[in-house]
């Protein structure tokens, strides 16, 4: 799951290196924190919020084969 949030915010940003992914498990989910540059924040995002939404659904969908909670948050 880690994997695939990072190749998503990877390919948003104009600086792939400085993107970093911190998985934060507990009991029922696991949240998953992004970091990245200053610049690249609007890009990730996008307006309205409509990047981090859809980052959002992307990681759920793909939870569902687990049957775990994953919340994705977008921190600075």
């Amino acid at each position: 799951m880690k994997d695939l949030i990072e190749i998503l915010v990877k390919a948003l940003v104009d600086h792939p290196d400085n993107v970093d992914i911190r998985e934060v498990s507990e009991s029922d989910s696991v949240t998953y924190e992004i970091r990245v540059a200053e610049d690249d924040m609007g890009k990730v995002i996008g307006k309205g919020g409509k990047i981090a939404n859809a980052l959002r659904t992307v990681a759920k969908a793909a939870a569902m084969k687990d049957r775990t909670r994953v919340y994705v948050e977008i921190v600075q």
